[in-house]
């Protein structure tokens, strides 16, 4: 359970921060390969996985996120939820495959905030972990609409 605004933060923006750099590895893994289609569209979840660290920074205000090594960090797995579902993803995958997988970490990333939003007692966190959760949910279902329109 979290204890703190702040680990709550540090917990997001570790999460984010992480997920950044595995869809950067696919989408750069994908272009060397030359599957443009899956190179943008990981460079596109790259992009919105940056934009919800620096809102997680943004909402420290004024201080640092407190410092936690990787050790520190009390994950369901081994890594964070989005990083863990798109560790082994393969750069010659398809579109639809590789939207399967930006589900699945989306899905795992709106699993950890919902938990949060459950399980803490401070209203602060509540109130963070319910926007968190929203804005996961709102890319499940982007994700989700993809997926239908490539299977019409």
């Amino acid at each position: 359970m979290m204890e703190s605004v702040d680990e709550f933060l540090a917990y997001a923006a570790r999460l984010e921060q992480e997920a950044v750099l595995r869809f950067k590895e696919l989408a750069e893994a994908a272009k060397t390969h030359g599957n443009k289609e899956v190179h943008e569209f990981f460079a596109q979840m790259a992009h919105y996985s940056q934009m919800h660290y620096q809102q997680a920074k943004e909402r420290c205000g004024y201080h640092d996120l407190p410092v936690m090594s990787h050790d520190d960090f009390k994950w369901p797995e081994m890594e964070s939820p989005e990083a863990a579902a798109i560790w082994g993803a393969d750069p010659l995958m398809g579109v639809q495959e590789a939207m399967r997988l930006a589900l699945e970490a989306e899905l795992r990333g709106y699993e950890f905030y919902k938990n949060v939003l459950d399980t803490t007692t401070d209203p602060e966190i509540r109130a963070m972990a319910q926007e968190f959760t929203d804005e996961e949910a709102e890319h499940v279902e982007a994700i989700q609409r993809w997926i239908q329109r490539l299977a019409a």
